[in-house]
């Protein structure tokens, strides 16, 4: 059972998305989508979810940052989730707790100014100062200063081996200082990536264009034309129109009907899961979370919702993270379910869920019927995720299906485990608060080496599957929309921080 042990408010990111309007900086080609020049080659984007934070990289917009090539890190991740250099050269480990960057010469901001040791500090320790805390540094606190002009020394408290993964999250992203003033951050003109934000008109579009000053290759498209377009079908006729050359996450009932010259899927370190509310309500009780989960069939629901287009719910961690099916145990600590005629007997239970992943409405609907069939009383809450965030994280809810990739953080689901599941996790819908997990994943943050952090972490899992906190339901295999014979250079990235790059083109 979780333990009686106080736990921080959880702060709401504000979830109104202002319009932000910027002039484009001087290093940069202006370039509309229309008359300018490279009018007909500048790319057209659908994307799922509008920004929930204004931009932030502090929450989820920092991931839709990234994925358009705006900002950039110290480090960046590879296929395997290697770190490697981005705006860092080169780097070392001094001791347990401190690492020393050194940061390229050749990198200036997009607003015209270098990128310099002072800059990594500001960024690193405007992050680190945020409230809420971004997911990434949830498990832990470090420390910036600048020696000299090029080289940047961070300490931890607390020995941290994945320190150079975790500054590859986009929420660690390097800004210039103009990105500070006023209230907020403000990412727009103000990063590294080939592409500038130019202009976010609130959750409708964005504009982006080519930063000429790139430290890298040049980008190959002049901008981009951003739609955030939440429902998918909307998505899909978006692609199958070409009103959009490429379209982010297709609905698995699209998928079939556009055919595979604008279908690409390709495996995901995403786990759907129904969390449930361990703090109060029905779930507080752990028989009841051990009769919830009895009760999901994940078959079904690959069957019936995904066509066969993902697999079923094995733990935490799915097919997208390779190792760990060799490495699993039994959930450990499990409840007795609660009989169904004791289930029949409780108040009435609020299972919510998001539209921006089309899949879910429909998911949460055969959720619904197989929790009804177990004796619950169950009342649906559906909206567009960025109406529901503050509350799912507050614990309005008893139950709640997400979409949650578990490599986002450092790529490696230490991160996610901490954030997710932790007395002390920023990103803890379940409310779960148990000695066991905390000690389990404290363990595996600790390790150094990678097989035995990975074991470790394992043996956490099977600490939360033991608490029913989380009922995996399916492990989703990612659809992305574009024309193979017309769109070139999109990044399929399981780990889901790339999309756009800047390779990516028309023709």
């Amino acid at each position: 059972m979780p333990t009686s042990r106080s736990r921080p408010r959880r702060v709401a990111l504000p979830l109104a998305a202002a319009a932000l309007l910027v002039p484009v900086a001087t290093a940069c080609t202006s370039s509309g989508s229309s008359g300018g020049s490279g009018g007909d080659q500048r790319l057209k984007v659908a994307m799922a979810f509008p920004p929930a934070q204004a931009m932030s990289p502090y929450g989820d917009d920092a991931v839709t940052l990234s994925r358009l090539a705006v900002v950039e890190g110290l480090t960046r991740l590879d296929r395997d989730g290697e770190a490697k250099p981005a705006l860092a050269a080169s780097w070392k480990r001094d001791g347990d707790r401190a690492w020393e960057f050194t940061v390229r010469e050749d990198a200036v901001f997009q607003d015209g100014t270098k990128l310099d040791a002072a800059a990594v500090v500001r960024s690193l320790t405007a992050a680190q100062k945020a409230s809420p805390k971004p997911r990434v540094l949830s498990d832990t606190t470090l420390t910036a200063t600048a020696e000299g002009a090029d080289t940047v020394r961070i300490t931890t408290k607390e020995a941290d081996p994945l320190l150079p993964q975790r500054l590859a999250n986009p929420s660690l992203s390097v800004l210039s200082a103009a990105a500070y003033k006023g209230t907020g951050v403000n990412p727009a003109g103000h990063a590294t990536g080939p592409f500038t934000l130019a202009e976010v008109n609130g959750a409708v579009s964005a504009t982006l264009e080519r930063n000429d000053a790139y430290w890298g290759d040049r980008a190959k498209a002049p901008g981009v034309d951003v739609k955030f377009v939440a429902d998918g079908t909307a998505r899909a006729n978006a692609l199958r129109t070409k009103d959009v050359d490429v379209a982010e996450y297709v609905p698995i009932s699209q998928a079939s009907l556009l055919g595979d010259g604008l279908v690409h899927a390709f495996p995901s370190a995403r786990t759907n899961g129904l969390s449930l509310n361990t703090e109060r309500g029905v779930f507080a009780d752990p028989a009841m979370r051990a009769a919830a989960r009895e009760a999901i069939d994940s078959k079904a629901l690959v069957d019936g919702v995904y066509e066969g287009r993902a697999d079923t719910a094995q733990g935490l961690l799915g097919p997208g993270v390779p190792w760990a099916a060799d490495l699993r145990t039994a959930p450990t600590g499990r409840a007795k379910a609660a009989a169904p005629a004791e289930v029949a007997k409780t108040e009435q239970i609020v299972l919510a869920t998001y539209t921006n992943r089309p899949e879910l409405p429909e998911v949460a609907t055969v959720v619904q019927q197989q929790l009804e069939k177990r004796g619950f009383t169950v009342k649906q809450v559906v909206r567009d995720y960025a109406q529901m965030e503050a509350d799912a994280l507050a614990g309005k809810y008893d139950a709640f299906i997400q979409a949650r990739n578990t490599l986002l953080d450092t790529a490696d689901p230490v991160s996610y485990l901490a954030s997710d599941f932790t007395c002390d996790g920023s990103f803890n819908i379940t409310q779960l608060c148990a000695t066991p997990v905390d000690t389990a994943v404290d363990k595996a943050a600790a390790l150094a080496d990678t097989d035995a952090r990975h074991r470790a972490e394992m043996t956490a899992e099977a600490a939360i599957l033991g608490s029913d906190a989380l009922v995996p339901l399916v492990h989703e295999r990612f659809v992305q929309g574009y024309d193979d014979t017309r769109v070139r250079g999109v990044a399929l990235d399981p780990m889901e921080r790339t999309l756009i790059t800047a390779d990516t083109r028309v023709g």
